[in-house]
């Protein structure tokens, strides 16, 4: 099927006359960001953009789906049906950019604890953009037929947002879509998508394992089984799993990314915990890790004499895996409209992201690809210079994407691929 070009260019037209209101919705988002599963300013905020929009009293909105979660339909004569996902949700993290919209926010964690909030993802690039990919097509109906799905979902940042969804019903309460298509924000030259089919993010499986020792008094080890030591002799142990255990030919990261125990210098503490994270593209590999991880940890209690640990694992995303038919599709779609030259390939990573539990739920296929961020003469100069991985990346304090022409190009990019399939 040929690229509908005039088709997604009649949508489109009406870019440059949305600029101002996408620029403004974009800093406000910013500005504003709330913490996972408590994005209940921003979806009122979604509600009210598309009720406001050309036809918006003809739209379907959804609110409340999985807590905070916006799903919105808009129905246009037969065609395709067509989901459009965008994530919500800010990070605990101080900003430091100093744009003049920078977040100042602050609210309280599901621990009670004040922390800082900012939207250090970018997922506010995503609300604004298919907000305003939806307005385009509204007022272009003439240009499209079919169904849009638009979802916007939270507390992806929590790995929670999409399967609290789908366990809300999400499959009775909107259309079934022939396709799924997400974006994200990506280090990369502005202007420029990054998109490739098969595994291009990893699976995650969160653990934590509890050690038991025997608490003392810090002056008199002997008289205890110190579980602080233990716990990092285990951390150390664990980092040969992938590098001894998993075949080269396999890619796999093994992270503890957070250690709990004691409370004082002198007090040898009863108990120490450790979190951590299991990256992989393959459900073998990950099983091959997680059994890996329980066994060395029952191994290094049992060497000290220590009582058995605990482990649990939690927090499970599945590979990000695009379809290949899709995703030739979706390339092609970009290529007509950014230009070959600005189609980079999405070379996998091992950052997990829950949007592929949308389409799975219903059986559907999909893509997901990515936008660059930064100032394209700044990314060709790191580019040359071998300093790419200096610039500040996803969940840094200091990620700003420039504001054009990322958002230019994330709505450009979401009408395009949907078009492929709605364009007349």
């Amino acid at each position: 099927m040929p690229t509908p070009t005039a088709s997604t260019a009649a949508v489109l037209s009406g870019l440059d006359a949305a600029r101002p209101w996408l620029e403004d919705l974009y800093r406000h988002l910013h500005a504003h960001p709330e913490l996972s599963m408590d994005e209940h300013g921003t979806a009122a905020r979604v509600v009210s953009e598309v009720q406001g929009m050309a036809g918006g009293e003809e739209l379907e909105v959804v609110p409340g789906i999985g807590g905070t979660g916006v799903g919105v339909v808009a129905r246009n004569g037969d065609g395709p049906t067509v989901l459009l996902r965008a994530d919500m949700d800010g990070l605990p993290v101080a900003e430091d950019t100093g744009l003049d919209y920078a977040s100042t926010v602050w609210a309280q964690n599901r621990q009670g604890e004040s922390v800082p909030v900012m939207h250090a993802c970018g997922h506010d690039t995503h609300v604004a953009t298919l907000l305003a990919a939806l307005r385009l097509l509204l007022e272009r109906r003439e240009a499209w037929s079919g169904t849009v799905v638009a979802v916007f979902q939270p507390a992806e940042e929590q790995y929670n947002g999409a399967e609290a969804m789908v366990e809300d019903g999400l499959v009775d309460r909107l259309p079934r879509p022939d396709v799924a298509l997400g974006q994200h924000v990506l280090p990369g030259p502005a202007g420029s998508v990054q998109v490739a089919a098969g595994p291009i993010m990893a699976s995650c499986d969160d653990f934590r394992i509890t050690l038991h020792g025997r608490g003392g008094h810090g002056s008199a080890p002997h008289q205890t089984i110190d579980p602080v030591v233990m716990a990092a002799s285990l951390v150390l142990r664990l980092q040969t799993i992938v590098s001894r255990q998993v075949a080269p030919t396999s890619t796999a990261v093994v992270t503890v990314g957070r250690i709990n125990a004691g409370t004082k210098t002198n007090i040898i503490p009863a108990t120490a915990v450790l979190e951590g994270t299991v990256r992989t593209y393959d459900a073998e590999v990950a099983a091959t890790c997680l059994a890996a991880i329980e066994r060395t940890a029952r191994a290094e209690a049992a060497a000290w004499g220590a009582p058995e640990p605990e482990m649990e694992t939690y927090d499970h995303l599945p590979v990000t895996d695009n379809d290949p038919a899709v995703t030739d599709r979706v390339r092609a779609a970009l290529s007509a409209e950014l230009g070959a030259e600005q189609v980079r390939v999405f070379e996998p990573e091992s950052g997990s992201e829950d949007f592929s539990v949308l389409p799975d739920a219903w059986g559907v296929p999909y893509t997901y690809w990515g936008f660059g961020a930064f100032d394209a003469q700044e990314w060709a100069a790191a580019e040359a210079a071998g300093t790419v991985d200096d610039l500040p990346s996803n969940h840094s304090a200091h990620f700003a994407p420039v504001l054009q022409p990322v958002l230019d190009t994330g709505v450009r990019a979401m009408v395009a691929a949907a078009m492929e399939w709605l364009g007349r």
